[in-house]
């Protein structure tokens, strides 16, 4: 017996009378039936009208992270899914350091097996919802249960596997994207094994791959002799994915996709030439005709200095007052002079040479010789870790250097500090700028990449959110940081609204995904 239900009427007239001839002539069930129908083809309608991009990445927030491409992938799908044109979800691997509260939310899909080279390997595929966003984990524990994401001597060969198995799997997702967003080196394989082994079965078709270089630096190289045993591809493909006599997955990946993009614009005109490239100029220039820039954001709520509970004062770019809090906060806690008239400029930033730091160990003593206090926190190059740890015993009572990691003491760095030192020789994107404006601390940054395209040089104050110099050399860092203290000593009301200026930037997501759209629909 068909279930009782509510007539469906679709006129005036109707609705005025119960006992219409049209009620006789059709059954009640079969209207409703066909208002069901309907329904359901306007809602598949629907559904293929909103596209799909699948992100593939190596690590996203809050799951498993390193650095910036974690920030991406935790924050831009959730930020395109907002947008309501496309449905966006992720796909990484299943780490062991998958925090272990959330292993319970995990949902099981299936498994199956994978073949790479000469290999048959145990492949699982289970889901979560995180936020407005599905993220996929591909299960293997012989290649992802390990401490770390990266630096194995099989690396090459885990993310082979991990590419394969995202292409395997498409099929099982329920969600045959439109799009697959591939980052960086460790899913270089996903363009390539597309368009080798997959874009002729059918229920792959017309899929387009887009590939986001984080930074050129990393390129995945490894020796030729490689190719058929550890990556399955045959050795008459190996002029595809060639570079100086060896294999680079960067490089196939560049010529192979679809589309390019890097994480700011002035970073997309930087890798094409000698300087920045690391090697891969040419192929760049090459392909420059499907390469774009898209600045990245930041999670305007995780870096929020009206919610932060890391801080020691709220406050917001409407009532300033909570900053100075934080200034005496971090003053006390890192035994620093409390002094309310003297800026702190701030350092947070892997100890690493391309981030400007020799021209900063040139540079120190000059500016230690302000009055000023520089606080830094980081790890990295045990060379650099000397030098700041001594400069701090030298000057105990103007710096700081904590060799750390520590995301609490970033938070309360950034909300105390009033500068934030950017001098990189290199900086695809850079989100540690964005983070500073976001708690009123002015960026003093070297044009380049996404620094160059975030900050606006503030000159006499009345406009811009930061300073910036150009040239690569201690002194004209000095002299950027001497206009900074300048306009923060002389003249307080200009650099209350430069602090204005800055918190008020809009460094949030959505813009970035707007542009990422844009991108898409250019594509498909």
């Amino acid at each position: 017996m068909p279930k009782k239900s509510t007539t469906i009427v679709t006129s005036d007239k109707a609705k005025t009378s119960n006992t219409e001839n049209t009620a006789d002539k059709q059954p009640i069930a079969v209207i409703t039936k066909s208002a069901k129908k309907l329904k359901e083809q306007q809602k598949t309608k629907s559904t293929k009208q909103k596209r799909k991009v699948l992100f593939v990445g190596s690590e996203a927030f809050p799951f498993a992270g390193t650095g910036g491409l974690g920030e991406v992938l935790g924050s831009l799908p959730q930020a395109v899914n907002n947008s309501g044109e496309y449905e966006a979800r992720v796909i990484l691997p299943l780490y062991e350091s998958f925090p272990q509260h959330r292993r319970k939310d995990l949902e099981f899909i299936c498994w199956t097996f994978v073949r790479l080279a000469w290999r048959n390997q145990y492949c699982g595929l289970f889901r979560i919802k995180e936020g407005n966003t599905v993220y996929y984990f591909i299960d293997n524990e012989y290649y992802f249960k390990r401490k770390n994401l990266y630096g194995y001597h099989d690396d090459g060969e885990r993310y082979a596997f991990f590419c394969r198995a995202v292409l395997d799997m498409l099929p099982r997702l329920d969600f045959m994207p439109d799009i697959l967003h591939c980052n960086d080196w460790q899913t270089a394989l996903v363009p390539i094994y597309y368009k080798l082994f997959y874009m002729y079965r059918q229920e792959f078709g017309g899929i387009k791959t887009i590939f986001t270089i984080h930074n050129i630096e990393y390129q995945g190289w490894y020796n030729r002799n490689t190719i058929g045993d550890v990556f399955g591809i045959p050795e008459h493909e190996f002029g595809s994915i060639e570079h100086f006599g060896e294999i680079n997955l960067m490089k196939g990946a560049i010529d192979y996709s679809d589309a390019i993009n890097t994480v700011s614009p002035t970073y997309a005109q930087e890798i094409m030439t000698q300087e920045y490239a690391h090697g891969l100029d040419g192929d760049l220039r090459r392909n420059q005709g499907k390469l774009r820039g898209i600045l990245n954001g930041i999670n305007t709520e995780t870096y929020n200095p009206q919610t932060n509970p890391s801080l020691y004062a709220k406050y917001s770019a409407d009532d300033k007052s909570g900053k100075a809090a934080n200034k005496a906060g971090l003053q006390k806690m890192l035994w620093l002079p409390i002094e309310k008239d003297v800026p702190i400029i701030a350092m947070i930033t892997r100890l690493a040479s391309h981030k400007g730091l020799d021209i900063v160990r040139a540079a120190l003593p000059e500016l230690l010789a302000r009055n000023v206090q520089i606080v830094l926190l980081g790890t990295g190059d045990p060379d650099y870790e000397n030098f700041f740890s001594q400069m701090q015993e030298v000057y105990d009572n103007k710096m700081r250097a904590v060799i750390a990691f520590n995301q609490d003491l970033a938070h309360k760095i950034y909300a105390g500090a009033d500068m934030f030192l950017m001098p990189s020789l290199s900086e695809p994107c850079g989100l540690s700028q964005m983070m500073a404006c976001r708690y009123g601390t002015i960026p003093i940054v070297r044009e380049t990449g996404g620094l160059q395209d975030s900050i606006t040089d503030a000159y006499n104050g009345d406009f811009g959110n930061g300073y910036k110099f150009g040239r690569y050399a201690a002194d004209d860092l000095v002299n950027a940081v001497d206009r900074a203290i300048g306009l923060y000593t002389e003249y307080k009301d200009k650099w209350n609204g430069l602090v204005d200026r800055a918190m008020r930037t809009d460094f949030s997501w959505s813009s970035s995904a707007k542009e990422y759209i844009k991108f898409y629909n250019e594509l498909i």
